[in-house]
């Protein structure tokens, strides 16, 4: 049995658990949170919740730790702490800094001569994977990225900051027609108000002025103003019954030529339609800390994301049964 920890408990740590659960080939050993122990309710019984402090007496009863922190706050102070015990699973997905945590987590894990994979959820992560398949195939093609339609917990959370705002949920949803042109082989250059619009629900004080407040979210740099948004306001009630999910997923598009003289096209969609996001993403994790404790057990060390590992690490699968139902 592989035995997992888990740091933190919110969302996404609970699709870990969740995930654990039905995996056959695991065992959930602990959950570690900031907050107090006691206030922490899990859904596996028999296994006890502790301080984050008290991780570091697990090192030995832990094969892999799955960190499920966020990306702005947590993570890239915390698998380079805990990678020094363990070997770890993150779900890092600040793209301009990857490159970064990536660096700093290979030399702690080196050193300490465990591994981490970093950055596995599915963008980046699964996406990841298939932007880089489809570019072995098809070299020189034009690859697409669409999110949605779905909530952005970032965005929705910048919206909710904004004086007057009760609760929001920001929906990113991709333009459809761009998404057509793509499919029917053409390679266009879209500006970002093209390729997404931005959807939100608001629920305002009462008495607030909403157009102070619309204009604050349309006009928002580096979240709105790129965007083409629609703020609708409604009940608090509404946002309950309507809203209180956290639905996503996501295309890649990659469109190439074949052929001596570029005769062929090509298209290659991957798509994801998810009703929970965090549980998703926990799933992802999961086949991640089993493809962890076994390349660990190889004796690799340092740092690898999802593009280093071969499908068959992922699976609790056998190379008999692989053949036998998967090729």
């Amino acid at each position: 049995m592989i035995r997992i920890g888990i740091m933190g408990y919110g969302n996404l740590a609970r699709g870990v658990e969740a995930a654990v659960t039905k995996s056959e080939d695991m065992e959930l050993v602990a959950v570690f949170s900031r907050r107090d122990p006691a206030s922490v309710k899990i859904k596996t019984e028999g296994v006890e919740v502790y301080p984050a402090s008290e991780a570091v007496n697990f090192k030995d009863k832990i094969d892999v730790m799955v960190l499920c922190g966020g990306s702005a706050t947590d993570l890239m102070g915390q698998t380079p702490e805990y990678v020094q015990y363990f070997n770890c699973v993150d779900s890092f997905d600040t793209h301009v800094k990857i490159m970064q945590h990536y660096e700093e987590v290979k030399e702690v894990a080196n050193a300490n001569g465990t591994l981490a994979a970093i950055s596995c959820g599915w963008d980046p992560g699964l996406f990841s994977i298939n932007r880089v398949y489809a570019d072995a195939i098809l070299p020189g093609g034009s690859v697409y990225t669409f999110w949605g339609k779905g909530v952005s917990q970032g965005h929705s959370d910048a919206v909710r900051r904004i004086e007057g705002v009760i609760d929001a949920r920001q929906y990113t949803i991709p333009v459809e027609a761009a998404m057509e042109r793509i499919r029917n082989g053409e390679t266009p250059e879209f500006t970002t108000r093209e390729k997404h619009t931005r959807y939100c629900y608001v629920v305002a004080e009462e008495g607030a002025d909403k157009e102070r407040i619309t204009s604050e979210i349309v006009n928002m740099p580096n979240y709105f103003d790129e965007y083409d948004t629609t703020v609708e306001f409604i009940s608090a009630e509404e946002m309950k019954a309507n809203h209180s999910g956290l639905p996503h997923g996501g295309v890649v598009i990659h469109s190439g030529t074949t052929g001596q003289e570029d005769q062929f096209n090509n298209v290659i969609e991957y798509k994801l339609n998810l009703d929970s996001n965090p549980f998703f993403t926990g799933s992802v994790l999961t086949s991640v800390a089993r493809a962890v404790y076994r390349m660990s057990q190889e004796g690799r060390t340092g740092c690898i994301t999802m593009a280093d590992i071969a499908p068959a690490y992922l699976i609790n699968k056998t190379t008999e049964d692989l053949l036998h139902h998967y090729m």
